[in-house]
């Protein structure tokens, strides 16, 4: 399954979550990239988010910490001037995103760690090459930090807040280079597409705040594979390898080379905070597409059973 074409204005259900704008099952018009049959978009658009659960070691400090994983793919409508959800369908710079949350879980010893990473990637890469806005935010029980990216005349817009002093209340701008933590959605467009060989990217939000690191773009190094391990089960998988030599850092993302190419988990090995190599992992115990914003109530609770929460 490969992109070969632009098809204009497709009316395309687009679910979202509860908002009290919100219409839900409205039919939406927006251009998209399809393929010869229409995969993709019958894939994508049939109502539901795929809701994927994955078991995390963590590594953070001097250990290796266990935890959980939720990475949700889903497609909405977003307005491309405001950045934000298009909630009213009267604007017309409305257009259609991929939207990645990606929310990890995990305990240090007597304290635990959330961090929730939000991409906004548009469907349609001819008229918005760049991901349009990304945001990350992190509590433990030190404190919380958030940081937001916006695309924004052919740079990022980087708004920085952290309990830490010298990362506080910061606003600059970068380079609107690839970024780490876009390539999930570009997997899932398509791997043919994503790049190899040496670039600079910049690092995921994540991960800068977990290292403590300067945001700006690195050297990468670019390797795609087909995966020979043994930790990670799928339909022909490969490995997509991303190594920052500056942070003696690799990070391998493994996926399945068949439509709709899930992602099957990832590695990530580096030096912790007490200067010690630990790779942390992530791996999929559970799959399932559903409108998981419809999915509110308390009899609802079960289905966190059924997907290993």
């Amino acid at each position: 399954m490969r992109y070969i074409s632009l098809l204009a204005m497709l009316p395309l259900l687009l679910p979202s979550c509860d908002s009290i704008t919100e219409k839900v099952g409205s039919a939406r018009a927006v251009p998209i990239h399809f393929n010869q049959d229409d995969e993709w978009r019958d894939h994508w658009y049939d109502g539901n988010a795929e809701v994927n659960v994955y078991e995390t070691k963590q590594a953070r400090y001097q250990d290796i910490h266990p935890g959980k994983t939720v990475l949700i793919f889903v497609t909405e409508d977003f307005l491309s001037d405001k950045q934000v959800k298009n909630e009213n369908y009267s604007d017309k710079t409305s257009t259609s995103v991929l939207k990645t949350n990606l929310i990890r879980k995990f305990d240090t010893g007597v304290y635990d760690y959330s961090i929730m990473t939000s991409v906004f990637t548009p469907v349609d890469h001819k008229a918005f090459p760049k991901t349009l806005k990304i945001t990350t935010s992190s509590q433990d029980w030190c404190g919380q930090s958030f940081m937001q990216l916006n695309h924004e005349q052919n740079k990022y817009r980087v708004r920085q807040y952290s309990y830490f002093e010298k990362e506080g209340d910061q606003n600059f701008t970068v380079d609107d280079l690839m970024n780490e933590d876009e390539i999930f959605n570009q997997i899932r467009f398509d791997p043919d597409l994503l790049p190899t060989g040496s670039k600079n990217m910049l690092p995921g939000t994540a991960f800068s705040r977990l290292k403590h690191i300067e945001f700006k773009s690195y050297p990468v190094t670019l390797t795609k594979d087909t995966y020979t391990g043994t930790d990670f089960t799928g339909k022909n998988p490969e490995v997509y390898k991303i190594v920052f030599p500056d942070f003696d850092r690799t990070l391998e993302i493994i996926y399945e080379s068949k439509f709709p190419f899930q992602i099957l988990g990832w590695t990530d090995t580096y030096a912790a905070l007490s200067g010690e190599k630990l790779t942390s992992i992530s791996k999929m115990i559970s799959s399932k597409r559903m409108p998981y914003w419809s999915k509110h109530n308390l009899e609802d609770s079960h289905l966190r059973a059924e997907i290993g929460l």
